[in-house]
């Protein structure tokens, strides 16, 4: 019987979801990929396949998860399977370099970045960059990591030199322009079926360490997924928000046949809109749906409801 296969590396991630097939009574099995085999050789089974792979695998010592997830997406994609967020967003979920110059490609404004292989590089890169305040961050990232606000080279250069500086898994790290905002939040956009449904204003007030995450406590702006409720909360959704900007998004999806992701931005002084994040892994802030009434996991379950009818009807005719 075709059922609805999960594919990732932290079950943590998948519980929400699971209850919302669960709540629709869908067949579903999770495919936890920090180990395996992929038989080449022998056809896959039959069902729709949802890839929800972290780049931040490794820090949960999976770190041969995504090479793996590889594999069987192009062991899938060779039988044709039906497969939401293919080797495509693979490859952009573990390279922001990827992202970037996908972006734009498609015609969406990112801030000015540089990659870098080496300490000496980075250092050489900040001072090329030419902006008085820049951030690193790792190329594979994920859980916001390598990311450092600096507001001299000479800061860097400690930090490179120190015993903090956090190495990247690929070993690229990015330089890239700090974009000043008038007020102190970005904005993270939800998307399912390649479709916008919300979203959400993210407080960065208290800096980079902005994801209460049950045991997902990490210094980064870019994991809005938690449960704790604060009296200022961190994560709002954003009623009738509407942007130029989605359309774009939206396109940049199709283009790159990613179908669920959230995609993040700040706003600088001049109200230009600067893209520096696609998360093709996307979680959804509880305590904010809640309030807004609008639950990601549901509509994500509904649409794998759909792509499984759709795969049964084909099977009958």
């Amino acid at each position: 019987m075709a059922k609805i296969y999960i594919i990732h590396e932290n079950s943590e991630w998948t519980t929400h979801l699971t209850n919302r097939l669960e709540e629709l009574d869908l067949p579903y099995e999770e495919w936890h990929l920090d180990e395996g085999v992929v038989p080449l050789t022998e056809a896959p089974p039959e069902g729709v396949f949802y890839n929800r792979m972290s780049a931040s695998s490794h820090t949960r010592n999976h770190r041969f998860a995504p090479e793996l997830t590889g594999s069987v997406l192009a062991w899938l994609e060779h039988h044709d399977r039906k497969v939401l967020n293919g080797s495509r967003a693979l490859q952009l979920e573990l390279s922001k370099v990827n992202q970037y110059t996908a972006l734009e490609k498609a015609g969406v404004k990112t801030p000015k970045t540089i990659a870098a292989v080496g300490k000496s590089n980075i250092l050489q890169a900040a001072k090329r960059i030419g902006t008085d305040s820049f951030i690193t961050k790792h190329n594979r990232a994920g859980k916001g990591l390598g990311v450092q606000l600096f507001h001299s080279t000479a800061a860097l250069e400690e930090y490179l030199y120190g015993p903090d500086f956090e190495e990247p898994v690929d070993g690229i790290t990015l330089i890239q322009e700090y974009i000043q905002a008038p007020q102190p939040f970005i904005t993270r956009c939800e998307f399912i079926g390649g479709k916008f449904i919300y979203a959400v204003q993210v407080d960065t007030s208290e800096g980079f360490e902005l994801c209460p995450a049950d045991a997902c406590q990490i210094g980064d702006l870019f994991c809005p997924v938690g449960e704790e409720v604060e009296e200022k909360p961190k994560f709002r959704i954003l009623e009738g928000f509407a942007d130029p900007i989605i359309k774009k998004y939206e396109d940049f999806l199709q283009a790159n046949n990613i179908q669920v992701a959230g995609i993040e931005f700040i706003r600088d002084e001049k109200g230009v809109i600067y893209t520096y994040d696609v998360n093709t892994n996307t979680n959804y802030n509880a305590d904010a749906e809640k309030a807004a009434g609008k639950y990601g996991m549901l509509e994500l379950a509904k649409l794998l409801e759909k792509e499984l009818e759709s795969l049964k009807v084909a099977e009958v005719l």
